[in-house]
Parts: C-alpha cells; structure tokens; sequence
C-alpha cells in the first residue's frame, strides 16, 4: 500500500479495514457506489458533511466509529467485496484494450482539458467541457487504455453560487485544502517533486504536479500556488476561467507547455496528445520546439507534430473560441518563436484569424492546423464547425474540411443509479456491463414488467424531489429567512428538469414566455405538473445571471411557487439526482448553438425521455418514440420569431402529448403502459449508443490509432 505524507492526520483505522485509506486515493470510489457504501455506513451524517469526500472523512471520523464497523460481520463482508473487486480491477491484465489492440502495447495518449469533472467533492470543473473530460478519463480506466490525462487543479477551484434574496447569483469562492483530497505530489523515478518551469515575460513561472489516480488511470494536475512564485504568478492556477485576458494567456501556456513539460520530466513519451477544446493548443508548439532544438527543420517538425496530435472542439459560437491580440502574443511568445526557428510573422501567422477588433491568434486554428484529426462532438456540430473554419482551408468545400464528429456519450457507471444498475443485473444479464455499447443487449429492457419498473421510477423520483426539497429550504435558512408556507412539489405530479449552464443561448427562461399558459399546465386540475431548475452562469456574465434571476423571481409568482423551484449551486451531486429522478429532461436551446450536450443523455439512461430541440446530440437520438422533439430542424434569420415557434411548440407538446401520455391510461395499479413504453424505449436506444464506451472505442478507431499508425511511419 502507498504511503501517504500526511497520515498522522488521519484518525487510527482499525487493521482489519486498513485499506479503507487506500481506496480514499483512487477515485475508483466515485463510480462504485458499493465503494462509497463502505464510508457512508461508517457515519452517515458525517459522509454528508463531509460532501461524500473519503480522504476528508478519514481525517474528521471518531475512532470509535471505525472500531464499530470493524467489528460488524457484515460490514466487514461489504468492505471484503468490494476490496476484491477493487484489486481484480486495478490488477486486470486484460482488457478492452489488449483485446481489441493486443499490438499496440508500446502507444500511450496523454489527454489534455482545461477542466476534469470527477466528483462534487474536487470542485475544479464549471460544468459540461469539465465532466465531459471526467468522464472520458473514467471510461479509459475502465477501458484500459494506456492514457494519461493533464490539467489544473484550481486551489479556489470554480466557484460556489449563492443567490441573494432577489435571485442574482453571487460567486463565493472556497480555497480546497491539499490534506482533504486525494492529491500526492508526482515523483520523478529517482523521488523527487516534479516542478515544472515556464517562461512568462520578464520571469520564470513554477507549477508543481500532482497525481490523482483514476481508477487505471493517472490524471496530473499543476498547481503554480508554490514558492517562488510571485503573488500573481500564485494566483494564476486560482480559479478557473478567472481572470483576464493576460492571465488568460499565461493560464494557457502554463497548461499546454507546462503540461508537455511535466511529462517528461515523468519520463512519459506519449504517442499521441489529444487537445479537448482550444485551451491546450500551445501543446503543439513546445512539441515542435522539442524536435526543432534536436536539429530539425520548423516544416518537418510540424510535420510530426500533425502526425501526433488529434482535436476535439466544443464550440460552436465563434466567441467561444479563445483568440488573443498579436500585442499579447508578442509580449508572451518574443523568446520562443527564435527557439522554433521563426521570425515574428511566420509565428504570429501560425494561427492568424482576422477579427472586426483585429487580428488574432487563435487557439482553435492552431489546434486545427496542427492536428491531422479533429472532430466536434455531435453529427451537426461537425458540420456547423465545418463551416466556421472552412476559410483556413482554402479550395476544399464545406464537406472536404477535416473536421469529423464522434458524438459525445456519458460513462455508464458514474451516472447510473444503483437501484436500476440493480434492475439491469436482473434482466440484462450479468455481464451487461463489459457490452454496455451493444444495442443488442439493451432490447431486453423491454421485458422488464411494467409495474417493476413504475415502482423503480417513483422510488428515484421520491428520493430526488426529496433531496430538491430539502436543499430548498436550506436556502432560507441560509438567509434568515422563515422557510416556504406552500407545498414543494409533490411525489405523484410529472415532474421536468432543467439543469445546466445558464448562456443564453440554452433560453431557460422560454418556458415562460406565455406566463398564463404555463400556469394552467402547471395547475391542471388531476393532471398537474412540476418544473426544478438548476444552474450557474459564468461570474461575467450577466445576462446569463439576469435570466437566473428572471426565473427565481418568476418561481415565486402565485400559482408558480411550489410548483417551480430553482436549486442553489448546480454540480455534480445536483446534476446525478436530477438526472435520476426527474420524469422529463427538458432542453430548449437555440438550435444550432448546442455542440452536443449530455445531460439528456444521463436523463435517459435513468428512464426519463427528453422534450428538446433538435440540436447537439438529439436529432441522432430522437425516433418519435424515446421523447419528444421541439420545433423542427430549422434555423431562423429572425431569433423572436424562432422564439416564438419554439415556445408554441413546447407548450403544445406538454398539453397534449407528455402530460396524457403520463396520467392518461392507467391500470388499476396506477401504472402507465403508455409512460413507460417512452421510458423503456429512451433506456433501450440511448444507454448504449450515447454511452462513452462507444464513445471511446470511436475515439480509437477513428483518432487515435490512425494517428499512432501516422507516428509509427515517420
């Protein structure tokens, strides 16, 4: 077992459960509910205190309570199940990968993001982009691929939203203690801290490397709140996307050439380096200055740069798409462009792109011009991305851009809720799990009764809307304020979701847009209807906070209040009960601004179909039977027109098709044979298809082994 420098902080564990300690530092934990089981019934109140986080348990829990549980026969039968399983996993010698590439042993992919989303208790992720990486380096472990993924790791981490009486979100931000996670530094093979260094103008910026492990899987995050760092230069790992422009830049060398740095000084030589989203690109260029300082010309330095690198972007508003002024770039980069062998121009045109404020280098050019593969994440966001960047390739059309899609997925296991995992052991078969991208395997969720499953649903409902209540009232606690008068939702009443980040273009506040008309669906006398929302706006954007307010304010309004409610501080945890509990996920975007999305997917995977327009990953999903599509596959000149047509349509769609559709037709159990022929169709088409185990096998088949075969010939 590792040894870990600070266990003189934890309490004494009994030997007989010893490797509890262990297990706390490998994030394995966090998608085996059976592993988290092991703390949790050690002391309930305190795992909930301690926001699920073992390493922080270990340190806080009595004695006597650990003493307790290694006396408890059955506990210690859990605690021995699930170390044998932990150990059968971490020891595996084959794998999805050795089975499908038992010749590539020798290749390694090294991930690059701005942002992991792993668990609520490591709060270093805003939301989608950050636990679309957490749960790509999940599946990896899962998967066995030879993988290393590299970030920050974000002291202050993303911040935590309180909302003042009126509804505007205040951001509070909370520095994590390195003792309360399960952080060790990287060690080089001889035992020393790894630091790296990177040159920023006038000084020289150090960021130290710590390892989380992931299952299979190690996940490297830099930290630059070290000495001797400046006060600044300690500030500029703080927070995520804080900051800026400058630190924007500094943030973004430190991540990309930084990240490259900290490799080798690990004695890592990936074959590949995948670049998710824009934000790592500067990758590209200390690889090209490795090979240009042996002796090698820019071009063919490029050339296997091209070779190596495969991109994924996210974004598909141009203003998503980091790109800073050549003034910026010039106080950056004036000591490293002479090591690539280029003068001014030739750097600064690397990645040209020509703003109305100017020109710009450009994050995504780079990325895009310095990788032979590159995708976005959903069918019709690799065509509007096509069509963004179809100038830096000139002569090719629209559809000869290599820009490619793989559509994202969500990992299984993470997301799953253990009372239907428990349902799928029943009738999908043991080993459901190692086929879990198999649409075969997953027809046999159509013979899962009708009232076995009702019954499944209606206990993850009750349990979310309790939990939704629960953190409700708290808010006016937190307040001083007396807590609500009115009911707050109800058990048996259809209940939607909405959980995301609040931009504008995700149009939360649609819904409202005819005021009486949602007040008579949310009231319909023996066919009412519930709506709980969730979800940050980034701290500088204010009109995503406007519409945060617009729909507090409008939740409060009579024959609203209990009936809509908006939680506090969206994350993780908030994001896992939803998705588990709610009846319909609902997702009104503005089509065709969503890359993909994959909240709807985690819905589905539950058993709650989606109402949303056909954007991002839907309009490959929907089949008239697994939901419901708002709108048409349209796009509008005019956005108060699209407004409107979309606002007619899901109003329309929850009067006469989702709400019948749930009360309508009913047994004399209560059941819905015609609600759960939606549910058992968006389990049976979504699970497997928009899984990250599919998504992951495309990523190899289509990225990165053709990218290893590329390297392999230079």
């Amino acid at each position: 077992m590792r040894t870990l420098e600070s266990d003189i902080l934890f309490t004494p564990i009994p030997e007989r459960i010893a490797r509890l300690r262990e297990l706390a530092y490998n994030l394995w934990w966090t998608w085996h509910p059976e592993a988290q089981e092991l703390y949790r019934q050690v002391d309930p109140d305190l795992w909930e205190l301690d926001y699920h986080n073992p390493v922080d348990f270990l340190r806080d829990v009595r004695e006597r309570r650990l003493q307790a549980a290694a006396a408890d026969a059955n506990y210690l039968k859990q605690y021995d199940a699930v170390m044998t399983s932990f150990d059968a996993y971490v020891g595996a010698k084959e794998t999805w990968f050795t089975r499908h590439y038992p010749d590539s042993k020798n290749q390694s992919i090294a991930y690059f993001s701005a942002e992991f989303g792993i668990h609520e208790s490591l709060p270093i992720y805003s939301g989608g982009l950050g636990i679309l990486s957490g749960d790509h380096v999940k599946e990896a472990s899962d998967m066995g691929l030879p993988f290393t993924a590299v970030g920050f790791i974000y002291p202050q981490g993303y911040f935590r939203q309180r909302l003042d009486p009126s509804g505007w979100q205040f951001a509070e931000y909370n520095k994590l203690n390195f003792a309360n996670i399960p952080a060790v530094p990287a060690r080089t093979a001889d035992g020393h801290e790894v630091i790296v260094e990177v040159e920023l103008p006038g000084r020289t910026i150090y960021a130290k490397v710590y390892q989380f492990q992931v299952g299979r899987v190690a996940l490297l995050l830099m930290d630059t709140d070290i000495h001797p760092n400046s006060p600044q230069d300690r500030e500029l790992s703080a927070r995520l996307y804080g900051g800026d422009e400058e630190m924007r830049v500094a943030q973004e060398v430190v991540l990309g050439i930084g990240g490259v740095r900290a490799l080798r000084a690990l004695g890592m030589a990936p074959t590949v380096f995948h670049m998710n989203e824009g934000h790592a690109a500067f990758l590209v260029l200390e690889l090209a200055r490795e090979l240009v300082q042996k002796g090698m010309s820019f071009a063919d330095a490029v050339r296997e740069v091209q070779a190596r690198c495969v991109f994924t972007t996210h974004t598909p508003v141009p203003a998503g798409n980091d790109a800073f002024a050549f003034s910026l770039m010039e106080k950056f980069f004036w000591s490293y462009w002479p090591q690539l062998k280029l003068s001014h121009d030739e750097f600064l045109n690397l990645a040209r792109q020509d703003q109305s404020w100017g020109p710009s280098f450009a994050m995504t050019a780079l990325a895009l011009k310095m990788s032979h593969h590159a995708n976005g994440v959903s069918q019709l966001h690799g065509h509007v991305s096509r069509g963004m960047w179809q100038w830096l390739f000139p002569g090719k059309s629209r559809d000869e851009v290599p820009i490619g899609a793989i559509t994202n997925g969500v990992h299984t296991a993470s997301w799953l809720a253990p009372e239907l995992r428990q349902l799928f052991d029943a009738y999908l078969g043991a080993d459901w799990e190692d086929q879990v991208d198999d649409p075969i395997t997953w027809k046999k969720i159509y013979a899962i009764p009708n009232h076995v499953l009702w019954e499944v649903r209606r206990k993850l409902k009750r349990a979310t809307l309790e939990f939704a209540r629960e953190r409700y009232q708290k808010r006016f606690a937190f307040l001083n304020q007396p807590p609500a008068v009115w009911p707050i939702l109800e058990d048996d009443v259809l209940t939607l979701g909405f959980a995301r980040r609040f931009a504008t273009y995700k149009r939360a506040t649609l819904l409202f847009r005819d005021f009486e008309r949602l007040k008579n669906i949310l009231n319909r006398p023996g066919r009412p209807v519930q709506i709980i929302f969730a979800g940050k706006a980034h701290p500088k954007d204010d009109p995503g906070k406007h519409f945060i307010q617009d729909v507090y304010q409008l939740s409060m309004r009579p024959g609203m209040a209990g009936r809509i409610i908006f939680l506090e501080e969206y994350d993780i945890a908030i994001g896992r009960m939803l998705t588990r509990g709610v009846d319909v996920w609902v997702n009104n975007p503005r089509r065709p601004y969503e890359a993909s999305g994959t909240s709807g997917m985690k819905a589905s995977l539950n058993g709650a179909p989606n109402l949303s327009i056909l954007d991002g990953w839907w309009p490959e999903a929907y089949n008239g039977k697994n939901g419901w599509a708002i709108g048409e596959e349209k796009e509008y000149s005019n956005t108060d027109e699209q407004d409107w047509h979309d606002s007619q349509s899901l109003y329309s769609l929850l009067e006469n098709d989702v709400v019948p559709a749930y009360y309508d037709s009913r047994d004399s159990n209560g059941v819905s044979a015609r609600w759960l022929d939606y549910c058992k169709e968006a389990i049976a088409t979504v699970a497997p298809q928009f899984s990250m185990r599919r998504m992951l096998a495309e990523y190899m088949s289509q990225m990165y082994m053709p990218a290893a075969e590329e390297v392999a010939k230079l």
